[in-house]
């Protein structure tokens, strides 16, 4: 383990940062080309790499080559990088205090309207470059070396959009993941420990026997899902986190039915990580690569053009006509140019896909002005955490250069609660934003709601109408919309382009071309295979896709013939299913599934993987554990009831019974063809097959 820095007086860390930097920039120079670079002695610069090298901040290797002058080279390890990283904030720290003592004796005036203790620096230019983790290519070809040898994490999809942008500068101030006390801060006040306004916890969560594995100190590598090496972490500190209390202050409540909340405690590790970020490159995107802008491509986007004022439009679902015109409305009414800056990362389980919403972006940004607009991807994975996410949607738009942002109604909301309620009033985001807006830098444009007014055939706010008792209004909702593509019905060329319907309609076709999971859940011995049998027999009869059954024994014999019935083992073979199920969906054919699936966050889990592709139809097959026990065609309830069998679902481990299914069969008593006839007219009152 590298030993950490000890504390060096200012003069000495001002030093250091020169030394670290110019190594990062010219690894392969001398220490006679470093002494004339940061202008010291010979003498001082070789005690200074001396001390750097057994602080475990660089790497002293010799050369191979005939010059005697030059027979060691200097490279900056991780911790190294991450401590120049560090000692830039001080830098710029010392600086902004100089600006203000020479802003307080030109001026007369000591007063300065944002304390310097929070890092977005007001005299920075909105379109002058920011801070990135990147270290130099030169750099990162030896640290991806040092990194191959260090113990490593492989990214979820959502740790892979998080690193991202704390490389690129998306999310500065952000140095890493946080550690404990910025988390508990940021938690609890929405601000980092040294004050500075951030409102989203970003963590590395990771699994408790990777956990037991490293400690603070400690150096890892981040890799993507091939195993590519994207970073260097420098861990800080490890901690459990209280998820319950993240989820209440964050999210509102910590209510299941939040998306977020959901991942919190179904999805994410049980322990956290904190640290600085050492970048070595950036994840890998084959898809819209012209439209991915880093930060500072878009400052100097904005730069080049002159764009002095630039208005931001987040969104995650596709641009119709209304959206139009609130965009045409922010950009005159705050005198600014337009940038339409969709997220492309994670957003809402159910969301249209963002291959599709990209299409149709690109198929409506001719009717723009290309003078005064341009469009640029985010890849950003959404909390759907309503007000907090909003302010967080405005720092990360404010680092991106952007002066305005169009905050909506309901901005970033996931939908119902439990109590099939509101998780966030309509105007919270707004007033949220408002109350941090001279803090934060940019300007909020309210989100307008626009309604088409028939007799005058043009969008206008709801709330500007005055005649609103003379004329007629229409608009469509988004389950409206969902509604009308599902079952092939017309969308009005005054809700929505013909280019936007078009590819819509290439990726949602109507239900009754879709693909579709029939999902079956119930107690050994329900009768679950039995009506998913009849079911498959009756569905290959009607014809017209393919049908393929996911039974739970056949798949244990032939997919998941290594695991054990523990509950990890459980929820990994539900899974599996859930995937292979996914795959026949999206590819237009019909799965029936028929496992136990005992628990309720693993089969929702599921539903979330396949209804991104079609309609997933739970079925509870409710027949009586009395009744099951009854049955017991294979001897299993008698031996779990003796102890042979550990954990056997109903007897020594929970059956978790939905509560949301689609349909309830209890088979006793019923004969299988009723029970299969009773989904047929189910799946054909979804419009899922013909009637």
């Amino acid at each position: 383990m590298n030993a950490q820095p000890k504390p060096i007086s200012a003069e000495e860390e001002d030093l250091l940062f020169r030394l670290l930097r110019q190594l990062d920039l010219t690894p392969d120079a001398s220490q006679r080309a470093l002494a004339g670079a940061l202008g010291i002695s010979l003498g001082r610069v070789n005690a200074q790499l001396r001390a750097a090298a057994e602080a475990g901040l660089i790497e002293i290797t010799e050369r191979t080559g005939t010059d005697r002058r030059q027979r060691f080279a200097y490279g900056l390890t991780a911790r190294g990088a991450a401590q120049k990283t560090r000692l830039i904030d001080k830098f710029l720290a010392r600086k902004f205090t100089e600006f203000t003592a020479l802003h307080a004796e030109l001026t007369g005036s000591a007063q300065y309207p944002i304390p310097p203790q929070f890092r977005s620096f007001p005299m920075q230019n909105p379109h002058a470059p920011i801070t990135e983790l990147y270290v130099s290519a030169d750099s990162a070809q030896k640290l991806k070396v040092e990194a191959a040898s260090l113990p490593s994490w492989d990214l979820t999809p959502r740790q892979i959009c998080d690193l991202e942008l704390l490389m690129n500068g998306g999310f500065n101030p952000l140095k890493g993941f946080l550690g404990k006390d910025d988390y508990e801060s940021v938690v609890e006040t929405m601000r980092l420990a040294d004050g500075s306004l951030w409102p989203m916890p970003i963590t590395l969560d990771i699994s408790q026997d990777f956990a037991d594995t490293v400690e603070p100190g400690q150096d890892i590598a981040l890799r993507d899902q091939e195993g590519v090496i994207l970073a260097i972490l420098s861990i800080s500190d490890k901690y459990v986190p209280n998820k319950a209390r993240e989820a209440e202050m964050v999210f509102g409540a910590d209510d299941l039915a939040h998306p977020a909340v959901n991942y919190l405690h179904h999805v994410a590790g049980p322990v956290y990580l904190g640290g600085a970020i050492t970048g070595i490159q950036q994840p890998i995107h084959y898809d819209f690569r012209a439209r991915r802008d880093t930060p500072n491509e878009l400052r100097a986007y904005f730069r080049k053009l002159g764009w002095r004022k630039v208005v931001a439009f987040q969104t995650r679902n596709p641009l119709h006509r209304a959206h139009q015109e609130l965009t045409f409305r922010a950009a005159r009414e705050s005198q600014a140019n337009l940038l339409i800056h969709p997220v492309v990362g994670m957003t809402k389980p159910g969301d249209v896909d963002h291959f599709t919403r990209v299409r149709c972006y690109e198929a409506v940004l001719d009717k723009y002005p290309a003078a005064t607009t341009t469009m640029s991807l985010l890849n950003l994975a959404m909390r759907m955490a309503g007000p907090r996410e909003a302010v967080w949607h405005g720092l990360i738009r404010k680092n991106h250069g952007v002066t305005h942002f169009i905050v909506g109604r309901d901005h970033a909301g996931p939908g119902k609660n439990s109590a099939g309620e509101d998780f966030y009033g309509p105007y919270d985001a707004q007033d949220l934003f408002r109350e941090h807006e001279e803090e934060m830098g940019i300007t909020m444009v309210d989100f307008k709601h626009m309604v088409w007014v028939q007799e005058r055939a043009q969008y206008e706010p709801m709330d500007e109408i005055k005649d609103k008792d003379e004329v007629t209004i229409l608009n469509i909702s988004g389950t409206e919309l969902r509604r009308r593509l599902s079952e092939g019905l017309e969308i009005p060329e005054w809700f929505s382009f013909p280019e936007v319907v078009a590819e819509l309609r290439k990726t949602r076709p109507p239900r009754a071309k879709q693909g579709f999971t029939v999902f079956l859940t119930g107690l050994s011995g329900s009768g679950k295979s039995t009506v998913a049998n009849a079911l498959m027999v009756k569905l290959m009869e009607m014809g017209g896709r393919p049908v393929t059954l996911l039974d739970g024994d056949v798949v244990r014999k032939h997919l998941s013939s290594e695991l054990g019935f523990s509950k990890e083992h459980r929820d990994i073979n539900i899974r599996r299913i859930g995937y292979v199920a996914s795959e026949i969906t999206k590819n237009g054919g019909i799965a029936i599934c028929a496992p136990i699936a005992p628990y309720t966050a693993t089969r929702r889990a599921v539903r979330e993987m396949i209804e991104a592709y079609g309609a997933f139809v739970e079925i509870h097959v409710a027949t009586s554990l009395e009744e099951c026990e009854r049955r017991d065609r294979k001897g299993l309830y008698k031996l779990a009831r003796e102890g042979k069998i550990k954990e056997f679902t109903g007897i020594s481990d929970p059956y978790e019974a939905p509560t949301n299914a689609e349909l309830v069969l209890d088979t006793e008593g019923t004969e299988v063809d009723y029970c299969a006839q009773q989904v047929l007219l189910k799946l054909e009152s979804m419009g899922l097959v013909a009637a």
